[in-house]
Order: C-alpha cells, then structure tokens, then sequence
C-alpha cells in the first residue's frame, strides 16, 4: 500500500492562550506537523491585543465577523467582515480588537505559523 496524500485532521489543535483568544489551528507545524503553511480559526474577545510583533512569514487574515485593526509599520488598518489583508514577512505588526465585538476570522501563514518565528516584543 502506498503512502496516503492527504492528512485528515479531525479536530483542530487549540492553542493554550491566557487573553480570552481562541485559536484553533487546522493545518500548521502543532495540527498536522506542515511546515509549508498553516490554516487556524480565531476569535479575538471584544478589547483584545497583542505585543508587536515581527513574524518572518506572510500572514493573510479574512474577517468573518466583527472587525479587527492592525498597526503595520506605523500605518493603521481595520478590517470588516468578507475583507481581507496580506501582511508580508518583516513587517512590525499589532493585531488588536477595540471594539465592543467579538472579531471572527481566519489566518493562513507561509511559512506555517511557529513560535520561534512570529518574534513578539515583550511589552
């Protein structure tokens, strides 16, 4: 019997967080051990942030409900839900959600998303 070309993943991983953010990864290094890309499903609570960071890999975020901002490189982005946005590797970015909602949405980075790379600044 041949290898098997596909991976059937049938729950995703969760994300141990301490900020009320969910993370469900799909596919990534901690899901389905792809380093190529990763795929996690995100809700970020209503006044929610992150550190800056400088990930070494593309991120590209679609909203599906709620609207997310993000600080890339000293310029300020809001996303809405069915928009999305491609930050490349490299750039200095703060992810937050400041507004009453819960912001839904989905991430895909390549290289897959990993710790050691997403170089988050102690704040």
């Amino acid at each position: 019997m041949s290898e098997k070309r596909y991976v059937l993943n049938p729950a995703p991983f969760v994300v141990p967080t301490t900020d009320g953010k969910l993370i469900e990864e799909h596919v990534g290094g901690a899901s389905t051990g792809t380093a190529a890309y990763s795929l996690a499903h995100m809700v970020a609570p209503p006044h929610w942030s992150e550190p800056h960071q400088t990930p070494s890999f593309d991120e590209i975020t679609i909203v599906v409900r709620g609207r997310k901002r993000f600080e890339i490189d000293g310029d300020v982005v809001e996303l809405q839900a069915g928009q999305a946005l491609l930050i490349k590797g490299g750039a200095r970015v703060r992810y937050s959600n400041p507004f009453d909602a819960e912001c839904e949405y989905w991430s895909v980075c390549v290289p897959a998303f990993s710790p050691a790379t997403v170089n988050r600044e102690e704040e």
